[in-house]
């Protein structure tokens, strides 16, 4: 099984740490999404493994053995850019081929793997098109068919979803997804939108300020983020500070009553411990109960319908909270809002 490992990866930028020890793997068969803002380091991690950009200190492995002092082009990684890079004066096919034929192939061994190529993306008929005639999610088709049409040991993908218009960009995903996991290629996704990642990754490593925060399923990082920058960077924004008056069960009080985190976090806390708890939206509710814990009580100030749910925001001790709830809340109504056990959790 191929498997890409980077170790302590570090690199400066201007004097400034850019990359702080950097250390992923990503197998045959995985999909692995860099997740982060811009300026977090992504591309340039990238670029540091196609060995475009070297690293500071650190190495990247591949099968176990360094590839550091490997030139770019005997890597055999596939890189795809945002921009695609397309050649204007060249056809579909010759785009293609590009590559191939910088690698000293043959005519007759490039034919074959260009046509096996274009029907991965569902392009078999667009060979003797312009570039320039085709749409923004057929160009993307073409990039991909010629980062896979030299058959590349790994696949690199700097955001080439960015420029496209929301439908198709959803299309894409899915194609893309199922594409990766046909052909096996172990491959990196950089992206900054969390939904995109959700979808292509098999894992999701969230990078802040050049360091990994959190890497896991992408079920595990949204229901259980590691700490405040991550939980921040996915949109959650439901934060309150509390101190410990309970171990077991934990119970947290705070400023707005008392709440009962997930039973899978946190299980280093000690009476009178202070720190931050996320309530998260999923599964929030009105409730009438007046004595139980992790509700939370406050005045609505915003219902905006999102089609599949409403987006209620709250006002409470001064404190605004948003919610996801099932029913329409009129603005000026005062509620309380409940979640579940499962939605709230303690962050480092």
């Amino acid at each position: 099984m191929n498997r890409l490992e980077l170790i302590n990866i570090h690199k400066n930028y201007e004097g400034k740490p850019l990359l702080r020890g950097i250390n992923l793997s990503v197998a045959s068969g995985e999909t692995l999404c860099l997740l982060g803002r811009s300026g977090s380091g992504k591309s340039t991690l990238l670029r540091i493994i196609a060995g475009l950009e070297s690293a500071d200190s650190g190495d990247v492995l591949w099968n176990g053995e360094s590839v550091s002092d490997v030139p770019t082009w005997q890597r055999q990684f596939g890189l795809m850019f945002q921009d695609y890079a397309l050649f204007p004066h060249m056809n579909v096919s010759e785009n293609v081929a590009f590559g191939l034929r910088m690698s000293g192939m043959k005519k007759a061994e490039i034919a074959p793997l260009v046509n096996q190529a274009l029907e991965l993306v569902n392009m078999s008929g667009f060979a003797v098109r312009r570039v320039t005639d085709l749409s923004g999610g057929e160009q993307q088709r073409i990039a991909l068919a010629r980062a896979l049409a030299p058959h590349p040991r790994l696949l690199m993908l700097d955001e080439p979803l960015a420029a496209l218009d929301r439908a198709l960009r959803m299309e894409l995903q899915e194609e893309l997804r199922g594409l990766l996991h046909k052909t096996g290629i172990p491959a990196i996704y950089v992206t900054h939108d969390q939904e995109e990642a959700f979808v292509l990754g098999d894992s999701i490593a969230v990078l802040h300020e050049g360091r990994v925060e959190q890497i896991g399923k992408p079920e595990e990082v949204y229901q259980s983020p590691k700490n405040h920058s991550v939980a921040e960077f996915l949109g959650m924004t439901n934060f309150v500070r509390g101190r410990v008056v309970s171990v077991e069960p934990l119970v947290m009080d705070t400023d707005f009553g008392k709440f009962t985190p997930s039973k899978s976090t946190r299980s280093d806390a000690k009476m009178g411990d202070r720190m931050t708890i996320l309530i998260q939206s999923a599964g929030a509710e009105i409730t009438n109960e007046q004595d139980c814990g992790n509700i939370i009580r406050g005045e609505v100030t915003e219902c905006i319908y999102r089609g599949d749910d409403f987006k209620v925001t709250l006002m409470s001790n001064g404190i605004e909270f948003v919610f996801s709830l099932s029913e329409r809340i009129e603005a000026g109504r005062s509620v309380a809002i409940q979640v579940p056990e499962s939605s709230v959790v303690c962050l480092l």
